[in-house]
């Protein structure tokens, strides 16, 4: 095996280890589970696992402290924006969960 494969074997290694600790250090906090969205197809709220109804900007608040699982915020457009951690499936997309 040479050093490029051995430096990408080792990069996946660690991102399974990674994945392993976001389940432990996120088992417990609230996640989101339902959205509500304008007439344009904007997220306006939020409906977290144990049933909180969350505006935008309170989620957001709450996603910056750590205190939603699965989410992050980035900035982007001139604003911070919630979107759901990237993990390569469509259908825990915020955009693609159930509206409430």
């Amino acid at each position: 095996m040479d050093r490029f494969e051995d430096a990408y074997n080792q990069y996946r290694q660690q991102e399974n280890t990674d994945n392993l600790i976001n389940v432990e250090v996120d088992h417990g906090k609230e996640f989101i589970e339902a959205v509500r969205k304008n007439d344009d197809g904007n997220i306006i709220a939020v409906k977290t696992n144990t049933g909180r109804e969350l505006d935008y900007p309170t989620a957001l608040s709450e996603a910056k402290n750590g205190k939603l699982a699965h989410v992050d915020v980035f900035h982007k457009y001139g604003r911070d924006i919630l979107r759901s951690e990237p993990d390569g499936l469509k259908e825990n997309n915020l955009d693609e969960l159930p509206h409430f």
